[in-house]
């Protein structure tokens, strides 16, 4: 445990089978969790424009809020999937719960882009557009806990961080794909095209992206079969509490930390920039994307550094960035677009050792045989305290103070909770203490 905290363990020779096997789970993983991640963030980001649609409103401000909340609700929906494909995981095999989850994400992206809006029918929409964004919330319970469990098992000790960082590559990249598609979609269209038909768009290419991400899963190697002396356990999330609670708050912490910095970039920046400081909407899609997408790439290069100088200190180097830097940064986006995105970028960039290093940690922290569902149980609840309720806080936070810094509050008290979260982790090894200090 001591060497696969700190990201210390001695390399091992490993046969080319091996290489090519930790490879594809990687590789796997992370498309998967970028197809996934691009399905789910496109409500966020295309929240601006289908607000009126689904809740009309004399006050913009309050279709807008409205909005945000059932982009929340959809994280009350994790924890229970994160229960769901964790004990398939747990007791069946990891491929068959990551297929799982990308076949329910890939359905429930499909029936978004063929939604009727209020216009059409009514109070009906609005609770299908709840409905939906639920399937979607229950499928991303069970995705990245899977896919981070499903690499680390399948990769080297003294490499996991490396193939790890798939993971948040995937799931980073999936936002400035989603970025991306709603930049095109909005830069091709009309206004008044755009709330007609446009929005619909980017839902519907959920389907070849989805048959392309099942193709690369149904390659990959199952790594979990139970345990060979008693079998895999009855009831995992039941063992995970009995067993292990410790592990469970501490992952909980360190993931409120991780998604509660990085959701005020990934989703609600670009409302911060269009809504509050008045730039345009499809220019800030792009710059969405250009900053996201650096940081998505930069990911692998994160998890050769966190191998290289430990993963705890590289989480705790990036959750002091996220404290000092956020508040800053946003003082000085309302000069001009491009310092606009110079901030932007120098905030997301902490995200790399925030999100490399509770991929890589979480796993570590439990048994094998309830793993799978101890790290989604741990990321989902962080998830819904602080991931999904991110831009709507945020947006509660500027029309209560009237301060559109005030979301900078919120980033420094969630990475303030992951550095204490991570000083428990530390302190259960000796060595792991050292190298933080």
């Amino acid at each position: 445990m001591t060497d696969q905290l700190t990201g210390s363990a001695a390399t091992t020779e490993w046969r080319t089978e091996d290489r090519i096997r930790a490879r594809r789970a990687a590789i796997a993983g992370g498309v998967g969790t970028l197809i996934e991640y691009y399905d789910f963030s496109l409500y966020g980001y295309l929240a601006i424009v289908m607000a009126p649609l689904f809740f009309p409103s004399s006050d913009p401000a309050t279709a807008l809020l409205s909005a945000l909340a059932v982009f929340g609700t959809a994280y009350l929906m994790r924890p229970l999937g994160g229960i769901v494909f964790g004990h398939i995981g747990d007791r069946l095999g990891r491929k068959k719960a990551l297929l799982a989850t990308l076949v329910c994400m890939g359905l429930g992206s499909m029936a978004m882009g063929f939604l009727p809006t209020h216009a059409q029918a009514g109070i009906w929409a609005t609770v299908l557009l709840v409905v939906v964004r639920m399937v979607q919330g229950f499928s991303a319970g069970g995705e990245v806990g899977g896919s981070a469990t499903f690499i680390s098992e399948s990769a080297p000790r003294h490499l996991e961080a490396t193939y790890g960082a798939f993971t948040p590559l995937g799931s980073t990249m999936g936002f400035a794909m989603a970025a991306a598609v709603a930049g095109t979609v909005s830069a091709l269209t009309t206004d008044a095209q755009l709330e007609s038909w446009g929005w619909r768009v980017p839902f519907l290419l959920a389907l070849p992206l989805t048959l392309l991400c099942l193709w690369a899963r149904t390659r990959v190697e199952e790594t979990h079969g139970g345990d060979a002396d008693s079998g895999p356990v009855q009831a995992p999330v039941v063992a995970v509490f009995r067993r292990q609670p410790l592990a469970l708050l501490q992952s909980v912490g360190i993931s409120l930390a991780c998604n509660g910095t990085a959701y005020i970039g990934l989703t609600y920046m670009s409302i911060h920039l269009m809504k509050n400081l008045g730039y345009e909407r499809t220019p800030v899609y792009w710059i969405a994307t250009a900053v996201i997408g650096v940081v998505a790439l930069v990911m692998p290069l994160g998890g050769m550094l966190a191998d290289r100088i430990g993963r705890l200190r590289f989480t705790v180097i990036s959750l002091a960035g996220f404290a000092i830097i956020t508040y800053p940064a946003m003082a000085v986006m309302h000069h001009s677009l491009w310092i606009a995105a110079i901030a932007y970028l120098l905030i997301m960039v902490n995200t790399v050792g925030t999100q490399v290093g509770a991929y890589t940690l979480m796993p570590l922290l439990f048994d094998k045989d309830v793993r799978f569902t101890g790290v989604a149980m741990g990321w989902n609840l962080g998830v819904v305290i602080a991931g999904g309720t991110a831009p709507f806080v945020a947006v509660w936070l500027v029309e209560k103070t009237g301060n559109v810094l005030s979301p900078a509050v919120f980033v420094i008290v969630a990475a303030v909770i992951g550095l204490i979260a991570v000083a428990g982790v530390a302190r259960r090894s000796k060595v792991a203490q050292e190298q933080l200090g």
